[in-house]
């Protein structure tokens, strides 16, 4: 298996989605993305996107060209319009505006609608921290989930992130996670390699529980937690679809299908100003409770980037061939 710089993976991926028809910087800012994920070893939301946003760009599913449009309805209160276009070229647009208004105000909601998946959150919510304030993301997805007891697809995986910024420009705690049990890709490469799945995962079209990856697809994705999970899966959809102003998990269509309409999705963030309490003391108070056994941390603390990524031959290949590089 190739081991790729992530400089390399960025000039790549940049390559390739301007090859495709994305405007220079907005080739820039979702090669970023895709090299931040693989530096995190999360390659479902890094190169494993990169050919369905190429083949996107192409049908005009997203536009590569779009300019958000962002509006401040009321002084806590920012919402932009991503215009079919990628959801980090339209958060890059709003953000500084919007952390200049949790300065002024203390919260401040971020709303994105009219676009495409965001792919990883933490991305964003990183971002966020790194500003000098708290961020919590949620969005939603295709339907693949279930209510607990049910059969019938509601929801997407979900997924939320929550980044707490370290008081010196850095990261003193961030998780992003599914609020499925798994996220859908490990289902998707479980098949492609063949391999079942673990139990709990999912259940058939019967609402029964399975390990065939073929049948999981054709299921439901279980809930993180059972009820729990659900609850948190449908505050995602409530604030990203409903207060956001994206589209129901419902009528999402297959996010990687290279051809059809926009995904039209909604983001929805929380940016919360620390002020100039006593806060960050705090923190190291608890981070100094949590850190106290070994081997114990504070999610995502003192995580360092890779600067390569082990990439498989024919994601390699796929990689070289999008950027027109192919030997």
């Amino acid at each position: 298996m190739p081991q790729i710089t992530i400089t390399e993976i960025f000039r790549l991926s940049e390559t390739a989605l301007a090859a495709h028809g994305a405007d220079a910087a907005i080739a820039a800012e979702m090669a970023r993305a895709i090299a931040w994920a693989e530096a995190r070893g999360n390659r479902i939301c890094g190169l494993y996107y990169l050919e369905s946003y190429c083949q996107q760009l192409r049908s005009g599913r997203v536009d590569g060209r779009a300019v958000p449009k962002i509006s401040r309805p009321r002084a806590s209160e920012l919402r932009v319009d991503a215009a079919h276009g990628f959801a980090q070229t339209a958060f890059a647009a709003a953000l500084p505006q919007a952390l200049q208004a949790a300065r002024d105000t203390g919260l401040v909601s971020l709303a994105l609608h009219h676009a495409h998946t965001c792919t990883a959150l933490g991305y964003f919510t990183e971002q966020i921290a790194k500003g000098g304030a708290l961020g919590f993301g949620l969005t939603n997805a295709s339907p693949i989930v279930a209510a607990p007891g049910g059969k019938t697809r509601v929801i997407g995986t979900n997924p939320i992130a929550f980044a707490v910024p370290d008081g010196q420009g850095g990261v003193a705690m961030m998780f992003d996670q599914s609020t499925t049990t798994v996220a859908l890709g490990r289902i998707t490469m479980a098949k492609a390699a063949g391999e079942p799945i673990p139990e709990g995962w999912a259940v058939d079209a019967d609402g029964r529980p399975t390990t065939d990856p073929d049948a999981a697809l054709s299921g439901s994705l279980t809930s993180a937690g059972g009820y729990k999970g659900w609850g948190l899966g449908l505050m995602a959809e409530i604030l990203a679809a409903c207060l956001g102003g994206g589209v129901l998990s419902r009528d999402v269509k297959p996010l990687k299908a290279p051809e059809g309409a926009p995904h039209d999705l909604g983001q929805y963030f929380l940016i919360i100003d620390p002020g100039q309490g006593d806060f960050f003391d705090r923190l190291s108070g608890l981070a100094e409770v949590v850190t106290q056994d070994d081997g114990a941390r504070m999610p995502g603390a003192g995580r360092v980037p890779a600067d390569t990524a082990d990439v498989p031959e024919a994601l390699w290949q796929q990689l070289r061939a999008l950027a027109g590089e192919t030997p």
